[in-house]
């Protein structure tokens, strides 16, 4: 079985967001399309909540795009984006929500961020999809969505080394590309066994 992963396709990431990637938008009717071919549809949302550890107000004199070090790591500290319940973490409105099967919520946690659809960004914390897609017998995965260099690229691997098929389809995402960002995502999602099309 085949289910199509649509991350976090949200007002803050696409343009006039606080955390804009760009032409994030354009996306979305090719993603809507997709839908049409999948057995299942799960959708992912960044869902932070106010004063998110991840944000770069909350650490004195940093940037956002500055780095810092958390407990489980190097973490890039952001705009505050996708807060609980704002219209920032809302799904863009032209996305055909319907279709979706599954939501799954992210980054919810207040001291530790969630790039990938399965896990937080310790790499130990589960999400809870892996569970559901086995249960499911879902076998196949395409990823689509934003970033392709963080998000899309973190849930692809997991999804490649948790054994599961995972295909990109790299025309129906769009990067932030932050320090060479995309290279290095593409490469590893390549060195994961990731089919990138």
């Amino acid at each position: 079985m085949h289910a199509l992963i649509v991350i976090d396709v949200q007002n803050d990431f696409c343009p006039g967001g606080a955390l804009a990637v760009d032409e994030g938008d354009r996306i979305v009717p090719g993603i809507n399309a997709l839908m049409d071919e999948a057995e299942a549809v799960i959708l992912t949302q960044d869902w932070h909540p106010a004063g998110h550890s991840s944000f770069a107000s909350q650490h004195e004199g940093k940037a956002p795009l500055e780095m810092t070090e958390m407990p489980y790591g190097p973490q890039v500290l952001w705009p505050d984006h996708c807060v609980q319940g704002s219209h920032g973490a809302a799904f863009h409105a032209a996305l055909n929500t319907d279709r979706a099967e599954m939501i799954v919520r992210k980054g919810f946690r207040p001291g530790i961020d969630s790039y990938s659809a399965f896990f937080e960004n310790d790499h130990a914390t589960p999400t809870g999809l892996e569970g559901y897609l086995r249960t499911r017998g879902i076998e196949r995965l395409t990823m689509v969505g934003l970033a392709t260099d963080f998000c899309v690229n973190f849930s692809a691997v997991d999804a490649a080394k948790l054994g599961f098929d995972t295909t990109v389809r790299t025309d129906l995402c769009r990067a932030i590309d932050l320090d060479g960002s995309l290279k290095a995502a593409t490469e590893g999602m390549i060195q994961a066994g990731v089919t990138l099309v």
